[in-house]
């Protein structure tokens, strides 16, 4: 059950984020829920199923938007490998952490991007990086956080719950 609900959870978002999130920018950014996912799911569940969310969501974006396999299924994969490593450090129930590590992991995602694409093309304006790409999506990602994190945190209860009762006779 938990399989099919988190893979109907990351296609619904695939879906979303590529057709409607779009239209939701402003000044050309917009919120990059794959990432809120994948570090909400690592935070919730240990690093093995952030990695898997990971996986599975960065494997997405490489097969339907980049010539080339691996480099978004690494990173996203990454993501969750690392955060899911705090996952038995933390109240759950708290949603300051979730918040700070989403903007860590949005940190991180932007500057090896920064690093990949503009670095290596010689195009290193990092005045410009700061200001106009990470700072926006720093602030709307940290507004988005919070009730994407809730809706996630009470899907994953009420799976814990089932799970739990499964095998209840009465």
């Amino acid at each position: 059950m938990r399989i099919i609900i988190t893979t109907l959870i990351v296609v619904l978002n695939f879906i979303l984020q590529t057709t409607l999130f779009p239209y939701l920018a402003i000044q050309g950014v917009f919120p990059n829920t794959a990432l809120i996912i994948v570090t909400s799911y690592s935070l919730l569940r240990g690093s093995k199923e952030g990695a898997l969310v990971g996986a599975g969501t960065g494997f997405l974006m490489d097969v339907f938007f980049h010539t080339y396999i691996g480099f978004y299924t690494a990173l996203y994969l990454l993501i969750g490998l690392i955060f899911g490593r705090s996952q038995r450090s933390f109240f759950r129930e708290n949603y300051i952490l979730p918040i700070i590590f989403c903007a860590i992991a949005t940190i991180f995602y932007q500057a090896v991007l920064y690093v990949s694409s503009f670095v290596f093309q010689g195009e290193g304006n990092i005045l410009y990086f700061l200001f106009r790409v990470l700072l926006p999506e720093l602030v709307y990602m940290t507004i988005v956080t919070v009730p994407l994190y809730r809706v996630l945190f009470g899907i994953n209860e009420w799976l814990e719950l089932k799970e739990k009762y499964k095998y209840r006779l009465f």
